[in-house]
């Protein structure tokens, strides 16, 4: 089994029920706002209090120097509807691309396909292959390119919290306007908000940008199922940090200024790579980071990267309301979700944000 990244000193009795909170359905944003950056801004400063401010209103959060972190994994078209073989409907989630014809699924059918079982998409345009298990996830050979493959003949794979099917509007508003490396089966959220016109804005102020790439996976909706969060056990996800971008970090920290993860997944990217040694990551000739991560960041973690954090609200007992409250403090976050649910903020994918700086040490 993949080694597990936890910090078991403050977090080893923390159970799940201290990361609930109530939700209105109504909340849950649908669809994004008119335009990128149009959003609403949650803000925590280092002493957890919280301030209501709007996206755009972001760069004057920031001082020249400050460096954001951004994602730049694109989300693929993984699901495919077909049929298989036999005739039965089968439905296909894409979780990681393994190599040019081989991937990892979720399959849901009437009845697990066995390995040989054809699966046949757009009319025969399209057959996958079951070639085998890994844990609760499929292995599967395209008869084609893969990444070609779901381009032509996938879907846009929504959370399962939004209602809709994916429609074209979908396909833009659900991927970064930096979106640079395919792989991800969920978008890095809190990417969605920036447009050019901020990014040029924020370069201008002299904050700068660097890039990590972390391919989402559908594990970031599974729900946590044991109540001591200490048992649980993180999907495994794939990340690359650049040379580049670990050279900027160095540079910005010794100059006294700020690393700001944009989204979770920036966060668990760096926080992989500042040690390797317990993620799987392995230091490439060129000094790029990658590996397979199933980082577990909690209350009582100790962060060597990041300083501050860009994110959206997160689903009730999920792993990454852990995250943020290991950044902020269990109380402020606490406080925070409580007070954007008063405002009707909203929530989710889609929903509205939060600059979350870490507490004066």
């Amino acid at each position: 089994m993949p080694l597990i990244l936890f910090i078991m000193s403050a977090s080893a009795n923390l159970t799940l029920s201290l990361f609930d909170y109530d939700l209105p359905d109504e909340l849950i944003a649908q669809h994004p706002t008119a335009v990128r950056g149009g959003s609403r801004l949650l803000h925590i400063d280092r002493n957890g209090n919280h301030h209501d401010s709007f996206f755009n209103a972001l760069p004057q959060l920031l001082t020249p120097g400050d460096l954001l972190v951004f994602n730049n994994t694109q989300v693929i078209k993984a699901r495919l509807q077909g049929q298989k073989d036999s005739g039965g409907k089968v439905e296909v989630l894409i979780e990681r691309v393994i190599d040019e014809h081989n991937a990892l699924a979720h399959i849901r059918a009437s009845k697990s396909p066995k390995p040989n079982t054809q699966l046949i998409f757009a009319e025969g345009a399209l057959r996958l292959t079951v070639t085998g298990r890994d844990d609760a996830l499929f292995c599967v050979r395209f008869d084609q390119p893969a990444l070609d493959a779901l381009e032509q003949y996938g879907a846009l794979p929504l959370p399962p919290y939004i209602t809709h099917s994916a429609e074209s509007s979908d396909e833009e508003r659900y991927q970064t306007v930096f979106a640079q490396h395919p792989g991800a089966v969920a978008a890095p959220t809190a990417g969605l908000h920036f447009d050019q016109a901020m990014l040029d804005q924020l370069k201008a102020q002299g904050i700068e940008s660097a890039f990590v790439t972390l391919h989402v996976g559908a594990g970031t909706f599974q729900p946590v199922r044991v109540d001591n969060i200490s048992e649980h056990q993180m999907h495994a996800e794939r990340y690359s940090v650049p040379a580049k971008t670990l050279a900027l970090i160095k540079k910005t920290r010794e100059a006294g200024h700020r690393v700001i993860a944009v989204g979770t997944t920036s966060v668990r990217a760096l926080e992989s790579a500042a040690q390797p040694e317990l993620t799987q990551g392995i230091t490439l000739a060129n000094g790029d980071i990658n590996g397979d991560t199933r980082i577990f960041i909690t209350p009582g973690y100790v962060f060597h990267y990041v300083d501050a954090l860009i994110t959206n609200f997160h689903l009730p007992q999920s792993t990454l309301l852990m995250l943020v409250s290991a950044l902020a403090g269990m109380e402020p976050i606490r406080n925070a979700y409580n007070h954007a649910v008063q405002m009707h903020y909203r929530f989710f994918s889609y929903g509205d944000a939060m600059f979350i700086e870490k507490p004066n040490s």
